[in-house]
């Protein structure tokens, strides 16, 4: 493939719900450019972009597929994002590299969560959007119908511009209202015929002049006067209105047959925004003349094929004499292989020049967000925006001794996917693995045993508990050992009582006379700190403890640091049983948002959960609500599930660790009752 200028290049991600035939579209745009040799499909698992293992295996997109084609000598770089929420890391990705979001919507259907995610991220980036309604020429499918929910929320921004004509429930013809010509198709074949009329094409002519118009003053007169436009007058107001964000053109097409989709592609080619006009960020103009900076949207580590980093380059032209200097690390390293990537297929390239999309091979110092640029005019461009990752499982390995390989393998797997968070919890002593959901997980899981060879199970992670005394008791603890030689002899008498705010707090300023002397004081500590280490109820670490030393006594030769240490951890055991201990449990603090109709269903759950719901108002987003409580972190395992099932994938929510309170009674018995079990299978 030739490299293109800026202006002749367009970066869309195709982002919508999932199963709404976002792949299956784009795989009808590259065989009909000549990209591909075939028109694949996802449940035959051979799609040019579904080209991952576990993509074939589930007949879904997990991650973002990257494929340039040729239209009209033009390059079109594909981004193919997932559907599913579990994988939105994807359509982070794809937005961070694109100037215009090709939103997918099926015929008949109405305005699906993924679509309205898809429209929020390109909102939030501020780049085009853009709607595709595929699936026209299905049976019992309504275009119209499925416009109308778009106009329901976008009003005056929705634009028709491909629409179909219907006789009956068939497809007979599609219309192009901004250039007034219709043709029939035959599979990939159109057939231009003469424009039909309808009233319904009337209405969509009235309403596609009417926001062609609001891109420009000029426009807006003619259209009041009820004059036509020129074909340069309406190329203009598309192409301003859609670059400025306030046109969304629809385009109705069947990604299945293809029908349509050369008017798709046309129309992608004169109206969406070029890189060269849009492709710039802050200081950076789009230039390939200018000082380099790239953005790594995206990082492939592949035990097989090795590590792939892809760039979208804002400025200047990643060449192999370029030293990769990266602005985080402030390292340089040598430039590896630079090639485009067609799904799963490479091709060496010459350069990636600016305003385009390509990938380089074995930069060891790069992951995900990473600014590629020059080392004499460093810059770090806008980070990518991913979710958060919202739940959390324990993983155990099948066979013991490969903790080190699952480490290794989701340390790779999380520099390719950054929703994954994993870490080592030194107080439980499990690996805690954190992702998008299930199905995120499962394939995390899958991905382990497929690229890495080790296979683990999930479990639910045990709660980080904290055990107290609630009542003040003072005890003696005495050590004296004789067996030959010097003994051992260490004699002291503490104070313990509950305290606030503080883990542990130890003190000796009640002795007097030099009944403990002052050097044995850090020995008596040192006791202490390592007997809160392990509680007496259930084994874990103690809290909100005062210890004051007050009196003792000592042997002139008998007594040791090792003897005084001894003693205290005597005092200690014999105090705490005295001292009404109690199991604390970890209290968080949730924000959960969901929409207007979602809050009560959502308020009982965290009810159900021990949960005290601390305010409520309308959130930031239209239509939607935050919900602020505190809820114990042992019961907020299956959140995320529960929220996304009751507001269909549209709340979610975070949560942070507040403080610890007393557990209920019920809860305490059940913790030690698994702590029992746990210490007999140790």
């Amino acid at each position: 493939m030739k490299i293109y200028n800026a202006k002749n290049i367009r970066n869309i991600a195709i982002a919508g719900h999932g199963g709404r035939g976002k792949t299956t579209l784009a795989e009808a745009m590259l065989f009909l450019s000549k990209a591909s040799d075939r028109m694949g499909k996802v449940a035959d698992g051979n799609t040019v972009m579904d080209f991952d293992a576990e993509e074939k295996k589930r007949k879904v997109s997990i991650s973002t597929a990257v494929a340039p084609l040729e239209w009209k000598d033009t390059k079109v770089n594909l981004l193919d994002t997932p559907g599913l929420f579990d994988f939105a890391g994807g359509l982070s990705e794809g937005v961070r590299a694109a100037e215009a979001v090709l939103i997918v919507a099926a015929a008949g259907a109405g305005y699906d969560v993924g679509a309205e995610k898809a429209y929020k991220a390109a909102n939030q980036r501020g780049i085009a959007k853009m709607f595709a309604v595929t699936r026209c020429d299905a049976e019992n499918t309504d275009f119209y119908k499925t416009f109308e929910a778009l106009h329901e929320v976008h009003e005056t921004e929705l634009c028709p511009v491909v629409i179909p004509y219907m006789e009956g429930d068939k497809v007979k013809a599609y219309v192009n209202l901004a250039t007034g010509k219709a043709f029939s198709y035959n599979g990939l074949k159109a057939s231009e015929v003469p424009m039909p009329a309808s009233d319904q094409i009337d209405e969509m002519k009235a309403i596609f002049n009417e926001v062609v118009a609001s891109a420009d003053d000029a426009l807006m007169e003619k259209f009041f006067m009820e004059e036509p436009f020129t074909d340069e007058e309406v190329r203009n107001g598309l192409c301003a209105g859609i670059a400025a964000g306030s046109i969304y053109p629809v385009f109705a097409c069947a990604g299945l047959t293809g029908e349509a989709v050369d008017q798709l592609l046309d129309c992608i080619v004169a109206y969406a925004p070029t890189a060269a006009d849009n492709a710039g960020e802050g200081d950076f103009k789009c230039d390939e003349n200018g000082d380099l900076a790239a953005i790594c949207f995206k990082t492939v580590a592949d035990p097989f094929v090795g590590k792939m980093s892809f760039f979208k380059v804002i400025s200047g032209k990643i060449t192999p004499d370029a030293p990769a200097y990266c602005a985080r690390t402030g390292e340089s390293e040598r430039m590896g292989k630079i090639i485009t990537v067609r799904g799963g297929k490479q091709e060496d390239t010459a350069a990636i020049p600016a305003g385009d999309i390509g990938a380089v091979t074995k930069l060891s110092g790069f992951k995900t967000g990473d600014t590629l640029c020059s080392a004499k005019n460093p810059v770090e461009l806008a980070p990518i925006n991913f979710p958060a990752p919202c739940l959390s499982m324990a993983v155990k390995t099948r066979k013991k001794g490969e903790e080190e390989k699952v480490t290794s393998g989701l340390v790779r797997l999380a520099e390719e996917d950054q929703t994954i968070s994993y870490v080592t919890n030194k107080e439980t002593r499990e690996q805690v693995l954190s992702g998008l959901g299930e199905q995120h997980l499962d394939v995390i899981v899958s991905k382990l045993k497929s690229k890495f060879g080790v296979e683990v199970d999930l479990t639910v992670p045990r709660v980080a508990y904290r055990e107290t005394i609630r009542k003040t008791v003072e005890k003696q603890g005495r050590h004296k050992k004789q067996s030959g030689g010097h003994g051992q002899f260490g004699d002291v008498y503490i104070r313990f009582e509950p305290i606030e705010g503080e883990d542990f707090v130890f003190t000796s300023d009640e002795v007097v006379g030099g009944a403990v002397p002052k050097n044995y004081f850090p020995a008596v500590e040192k006791g202490l700190r390592e007997s809160i280490a392990k509680g007496m109820i259930a084994g874990y670490p103690m809290v909100g403890i005062k210890a004051a030393l007050y009196f003792g006594s000592y042997h002139p030769v008998d007594s040791s640091e090792m003897a005084f240490k001894t003693a205290a951890q005597l005092a200690f055991k014999n105090a705490i049983p005295e001292a009404k201990p109690t199991i604390l449990e970890p209290i968080g603090t949730l924000k959960a948002y969901m929409p207007d109709d979602n809050l009560g269903d959502i308020m009982g759950d965290i009810t159900k959960r021990r949960g005290r719901v601390l305010g409520m108002g309308p959130a930031d987003e239209p239509k939607m609500q935050e919900l602020i409580a505190e809820v114990p972190m042992a019961e907020m395992g299956n959140f995320s599930t529960i929220l996304r099932s009751v507001t269909a994938g549209r709340g979610y929510f975070s949560i942070e660790f507040a403080r610890y309170e007393d557990a209920p009674a019920d809860v305490q018995a059940k913790v030690i009752e698994e702590a029992k079990a746990a210490a007999e299978e140790e």
